[in-house]
């Protein structure tokens, strides 16, 4: 997935309002940029951190610039967290995904469940067996990282991101396949674990869905400031921490 272009550096004086940020370019002008990330970034939102944001000019827009990287202890993080929902398509596309491979149509935000939209539903593929089963595939960016190695989701509570596991997991007892993917939008990770201490619910979410036949996966980025692209499969540990 490509970046937009050019972007302008900077430092991040303060985000705040969720989807507001302040930032210091490096030519000395102070703006306002739209931060697409309505989680609480933490770990991520540090003040005086470097930062790259993009100028798109869109008149339509109530803010002129965007927040799109910054870097933390010398590692490059998208803040945008609807770019995995555009990154794995592409890596499917591409074959980086082996367990997602074999299908030949990819739908977006289709309804399923309980008043719900899954992220991606693949179909059209055969097996020897006949007919593959749709895959319905929830996508969760993941920017979290407290300890060296590991990556961690959600970084606050979440109550919709329990209910999508529900979700799932009914899925997977209808004969459906039910993928939860978390995306890693990081290359300093080599591990994931669910952030127990920050919303045990959704940790015990997590572990009660792959009892249920929810199958898990989670992928790391390669990211430079032009592009951000699906890399490698990080390890799943779902035990208490």
């Amino acid at each position: 997935m490509r970046l937009p272009s050019p972007l302008l550096t900077g430092r991040l004086k303060k985000r705040y309002k969720r989807f507001l940020s302040d930032i210091i370019l490096d030519d000395g002008r102070e703006v306002v940029a739209h931060c697409a990330n309505p989680g609480s970034m933490l770990g991520v939102a540090v003040e005086d951190a470097p930062v790259w944001v993009h100028e798109h000019g869109d008149p339509k827009r109530k803010l002129a610039f965007s927040w799109e990287l910054v870097e933390i202890d010398g590692t490059l993080i998208p803040v945008n967290t609807t770019n995995p929902n555009r990154i794995v398509p592409e890596a499917i596309g591409k074959g980086v995904i082996p367990e997602l491979s074999g299908y030949g149509d990819i739908a977006r935000e289709v309804k399923y469940g309980e008043a719900s939209r899954i992220d991606l539903l693949l179909s059209g593929a055969k097996s020897g067996k006949g007919r593959k089963k749709p895959c319905y595939v929830e996508i969760k960016n993941v920017h979290l990282s407290r300890e060296a190695g590991l990556a961690e989701f959600p970084d606050s509570v979440t109550k919709r991101g329990a209910k999508h596991l529900e979700e799932l997991s009914r899925m997977a007892a209808q004969g459906a396949r039910a993928v939860m993917l978390f995306v890693v939008q990081r290359g300093d990770c080599r591990r994931f674990a669910p952030a127990a201490d920050l919303d045990p619910a959704y940790a015990r979410a997590l572990q009660d869905a792959a009892s249920a036949g929810v199958e898990l996966l989670c992928y790391d980025c390669e990211i430079t400031t032009t592009e951000v692209v699906l890399r490698k499969a990080l390890e799943i540990e779902l035990e208490s921490r």
